[in-house]
């Protein structure tokens, strides 16, 4: 498993990623991006985003963090208290289990309940050790490799999966296959806008069903072969503050 952060010489497919980068960047600016987050708090409130959008994902983490202001706490609770606070971000049984088992684990292996030891580790080594916790899985150690830890990692979740196979960036079946192949090409320091850029275009342009390829700005450069370029009478809704909201640099 390799996760490159570092590629000195360019290939084809990193200067096309520069150059996608650059036409999200016109279309929609560069993010903000919170650089104090907790690792350890992005690795709850990924977790809590599971199956859900982000604005139920953000109450049921500011429920859980009003309830349990202090993750030692939450160890002690029983389960159906903590499910009981983030019951509206769904699935709140196999979540709460999910969340008070990898902290018991964290704090019997490292005497102590903070991740920001994984800063000093390779995104190979941080990646592995995270994906060993049950419940979670690969997009969750990268959300907290970038989010959490500032690596050049992105994260590959359903709209990126797409968008990186309609671009033909990558030719992929599934998304864990996408990351690793994506990661071979990644350059440096582009990781974050390039992830919540990707996020904003699948939420408003490049959908799932009938995408809006008539207002892409990467239509140009785009391999999909359906493209949809009849434009219709729905509204753009490329600028919509629901849609831009990014669970994780508010947490």
């Amino acid at each position: 498993m390799a996760v490159n952060s570092k590629i000195k010489n360019l290939d084809s497919t990193a200067i096309f990623i520069l150059k996608v980068n650059e036409l999200l960047l016109k279309t929609f600016g560069k993010p903000p991006r919170n650089l104090k987050s907790d690792p350890l708090d992005i690795l709850v409130a990924t977790i809590l985003s599971q199956n859900t959008n982000d604005f139920n994902s953000h109450q049921a983490y500011l429920n859980l963090k009003k309830k349990f202001p202090d993750y030692e706490k939450l160890i002690s609770a029983d389960i159906k208290s903590i499910e009981q606070e983030i019951r509206i971000a769904g699935l709140g049984n196999q979540k709460a289990k999910a969340i008070k088992n990898f902290l018991k684990r964290l704090k019997a292996e490292s005497k102590s309940l903070d991740l920001k030891f994984l800063k000093n580790y390779t995104n190979e080594d941080a990646i592995e050790y995270l994906t060993s916790f049950s419940g979670v899985g690969l997009k969750t150690a990268a959300c907290v490799l970038l989010f959490g830890l500032q690596k050049n990692v992105c994260p590959v979740d359903t709209h990126v999966h797409r968008i990186l196979n309609r671009l033909g960036i990558v030719k992929t079946k599934d998304r864990d296959k996408t990351f690793f192949e994506f990661h071979k090409h990644l350059p440096d320091d582009i990781a974050h806008q390039f992830h919540t850029n990707l996020i904003k275009l699948g939420r408003t342009i490049c959908l799932s069903q009938n995408p809006k390829c008539f207002e892409c700005p990467l239509k140009n450069l785009c391999k999909y072969e359906n493209k949809n370029l009849t434009k219709n009478s729905l509204k753009s809704n490329t600028k919509n503050d629901k849609k831009d909201f990014m669970l994780l640099d508010s947490v």
